[in-house]
């Protein structure tokens, strides 16, 4: 999608962030690329409007009084798969990696340019847009991008935002192995993370702790040392044709 149909579509950003002149730098930027902007300057304020307006992007300060930016990120994602950026300072690397497995899915490092964060959030949207389809079937895995659920056969799987877009991922590329850098880059939307092999792993890891508590859950995400990870090109098949569980590279607990 061009910036001219982003234009058309009416895209609309909610930034929140508690500096108003922050506040307007980030909104011209925006502006500037055909969002409609909405602002917030307390985590309140942005819950409220995201209860009474349709929002394609979330832009959000992690450093705020009263609901820092975090919290915010994770009663966002609790409730709506909108596309959510982090604005943080250089040395917030522990925020960072928190409010990705949050559910957020970018980030910029202050300071930034504000074109920067402008093509960032067109970005954003334009893959949140195309990401919205038909369903994904794997086996008797059935992943519904548009109602954001995942089920295995008869059993539903509750599965937290990032780990739901993982497992995403992982089907759309089915039968072709994933590294680490490319799932940090497809599916957090950075390729410079500090610690990015790390939050890729323990993602990984719980995401396939909890295929194991299904039957045949775990023939989905093999791990190939040295390679990365594989959800197998499994063909979609009813209950009585389950997967078998293939032994594979064991995943090991992440340090820590």
């Amino acid at each position: 999608m061009t910036a001219e149909e982003l234009t058309a579509a009416g895209p609309t950003a909610l930034v929140v962030d508690d500096e108003p002149q922050m506040t307007i730098i980030i909104e011209f930027a925006l502006q500037t690329q055909g969002f409609t902007v909405l602002t917030a300057h307390d985590g309140a304020t942005a819950l409220n409007l995201l209860r009474t307006r349709a929002v394609d992007l979330v832009v959000l300060d992690v450093m705020m009084p009263t609901m820092d930016g975090l919290t915010l990120c994770g009663r966002i994602r609790a409730r709506s798969d909108v596309p959510v950026m982090l604005l943080t300072a250089l040395s917030q690397h522990d925020d960072v990696i928190a409010g990705l497995e949050h559910g957020a899915d970018d980030y910029v490092t202050k300071p930034f340019h504000p074109r920067e964060v402008a093509l960032r959030a067109q970005a954003l949207v334009r893959r949140h847009r195309r990401g919205s389809g038909t369903a994904l079937r794997v086996g008797r895995l059935v992943i519904d991008p548009v109602a954001q659920s995942a089920t295995l056969g008869p059993h539903r799987l509750d599965l937290p935002f990032t780990e739901l877009k993982l497992l995403t991922h992982l089907a759309s590329r089915r039968g072709v192995p994933q590294s680490w850098q490319e799932l940090l880059r497809e599916v957090w939307g950075t390729a410079d993370l500090l610690g990015g092999r790390d939050v890729v792993k323990s993602t990984v890891y719980r995401l396939r702790s909890r295929l194991a508590g299904v039957p045949d859950g775990s023939a989905y995400i093999r791990t190939l040392r040295g390679v990365g990870y594989l959800m197998p090109d499994l063909p979609v098949e009813g209950p009585e044709n389950a997967p078998s569980d293939e032994p594979d590279e064991p995943d090991e607990p992440p340090a820590g």
